[in-house]
């Protein structure tokens, strides 16, 4: 995992563009380190609150945002814990 810098923007991580930013922003996590502790599944939460386009993609550049990679290059395992967290809260992937 990368090491963030505790001056980063959200939108300096991998896969948070500016419209992700504005998303996360809007529901109080401001900084990479916010978004660390939150974690990618409740960062997606607090997001759906308010926009109901958070999906599988948007988790994985949650989550890859989080890990300091690309989402692509997160574990099959991962995506598949991911994807099951989306079945449990129902929302569409």
């Amino acid at each position: 995992m990368q090491k963030i810098k505790q001056m980063d923007s959200l939108s300096s991580l991998p896969n948070i563009g500016k419209t992700l930013e504005e998303k996360l922003i809007k529901v109080g996590i401001n900084t990479p380190e916010e978004l660390i502790s939150v974690g990618s599944e409740n960062a997606l939460v607090r997001i759906r609150e308010i926009d109901q386009s958070g999906c599988f993609n948007m988790l994985c550049a949650l989550e890859g945002a989080i890990q300091g990679i690309r989402w692509h290059g997160l574990s099959k395992e991962k995506k598949e814990a991911l994807k099951e967290f989306l079945r449990l809260k129902k929302y569409p992937y």
